[in-house]
């Protein structure tokens, strides 16, 4: 079984926890500064939820002036997330990326963006995997969850309507059977009786094969083909750019960013992301309210 995080419950009051400043980011042997030249280009790896939005969708003209400059000062700004392709495309216009890389789905789907493209973007890399054995041992232990699923077209089809920001368009009303039958690229599961602890527990209980899943800070979990993380797509896209692993930087808060900031030469953990997530990290920069993804990035910028 591949996880993305060990399910737990947070306890920000006892973490115990040995941080590095953001301020100290390593630079790299050779570096050249003030001209970047194209080989010390860093490849920076930011989430969206949490990171550079709030959780009520908004992001600061702070954080949004630091990741514009970061994208003009020529490095290689990718944005990886757990939303789906059209939830991902407004965030990528707000911070200026006309070109380059975007990692959505938790890592199931690599888009490359380019203004010359015809719709301005085009989806390089397509994860899929049967959901059916996950979505029959899931129902088994929790028969009043309902069920959303990313298709292999772009397509979100769900259960009882259920529909969310992160998927980026609406999501197509189906019955259970249908979702069994589909090709998916994404598989999320939301338990509205369930209070985190429990359904945590239930995920265990389910003991799910042959997926990659992480549980997020509520009863929501996102499921992905074996194997599949931010982390994966991220190391596709770096051989892409030919960017030396010592010169990738990643910023995130969630479970589903432990892969990722394990990944980068440089993680760097939100101030309120839980102790599991800050302990994958190489530095903690401020909350999400305290601007800490500009804090962060102006690192950068000297």
């Amino acid at each position: 079984m591949t996880t993305s995080i060990t399910t737990g419950t947070e306890d920000r009051s006892s973490q115990n926890l040995t941080t590095t400043s953001v301020l100290a980011v390593p630079e790299p042997a050779g570096a050249r500064r003030p001209e970047r030249a194209a080989a010390q280009r860093r490849l920076v790896a930011l989430d969206v939820d949490g990171t550079l939005l709030d959780h009520d969708g908004h992001m600061s003209d702070a954080v949004r002036e630091a990741a514009g400059a970061t994208v003009a000062a020529g490095h290689h700004v990718v944005i990886a997330t757990g939303r789906s392709l059209h939830a991902t495309l407004p965030v990528i216009a707000r911070i200026g990326l006309e070109r380059g890389y975007a990692v959505c789905s938790n890592g199931g789907v690599t888009v490359r963006i380019d203004p010359d493209l015809p719709e301005g973007h085009e989806v390089v890399e397509r994860v899929t995997f049967d959901p059916a054995p996950a979505l029959n041992a899931l129902r088994a232990i929790l028969p009043n969850a309902t069920y959303a699923l990313e298709d292999d077209i772009g397509r979100f089809l769900s259960t009882e309507r259920f529909q969310d920001a992160s998927f980026g368009v609406e999501a197509e009303g189906v019955d259970f059977g249908r979702l069994l039958d589909a090709t998916a690229v994404r598989l999320v599961v939301y338990s509205a009786d369930s209070t985190s602890d429990d359904f945590s527990a239930a995920i265990e209980r389910a003991g799910l094969h042959g997926v990659a899943y992480s549980v997020g800070w509520t009863a929501w979990l996102d499921i992905a083909a074996q194997g599949t993380t931010k982390a994966s797509a991220l190391e596709q896209v770096r051989r892409r750019l030919d960017v030396d692993p010592s010169l990738t930087m990643a910023m995130g808060d969630g479970r589903n960013d432990i892969e990722m900031l394990g990944w980068a030469g440089h993680g760097v953990a939100m101030g309120q992301a839980p102790a599991e997530v800050a302990a994958a990290a190489d530095a903690i920069t401020g909350s999400v309210h305290e601007d800490g993804a500009a804090v962060a990035l102006r690192t950068l910028l000297g």
